[in-house]
């Protein structure tokens, strides 16, 4: 069993930066794949990043935002840079066995959200 626990969200002007961290609990988080996925008012939950022994990115964060993980702390981050108002949503953490995916149904464990707000 995995426990997801996201920080680091909050408010921020149009061209800011946030970090956003995800710490996990299990002695196996190297073995997990983890990603980010965001979930805005009234749309369904997409893919932002992915990240394993590789990363991977949804077109519309590409260049901008950037996953990385710390396997002694068992963390995750993603550093979002440049943003903009339409990235604004809750941002969660999961994590699966499988190598990586890119669907939400391909993760087992979820933290419980942060949410980013960006002003125009």
């Amino acid at each position: 069993q995995v426990q997801l626990v996201e920080s680091g969200g909050g408010l921020v002007q149009a061209g800011g930066s946030l970090r956003l961290s995800c710490a996990t609990s299990g002695r196996t988080f190297k073995s997990y794949a983890m990603a980010w996925f965001r979930q805005a008012p009234g749309k369904e939950r997409e893919f932002v990043a992915a990240i394993n022994w590789s990363t991977y990115y949804a077109d519309s964060v590409k260049g901008r935002f950037t996953i990385s993980r710390d396997n002694a702390k068992n963390t995750v981050y993603l550093q979002m840079n440049s943003l903009k108002p339409e990235d604004t949503a809750v941002y969660y953490c999961a994590a699966t066995e499988l190598d990586y995916g890119l669907g939400y149904e391909e993760y087992d464990y979820w933290g419980q959200g942060t949410q980013v707000t960006v002003s125009s």
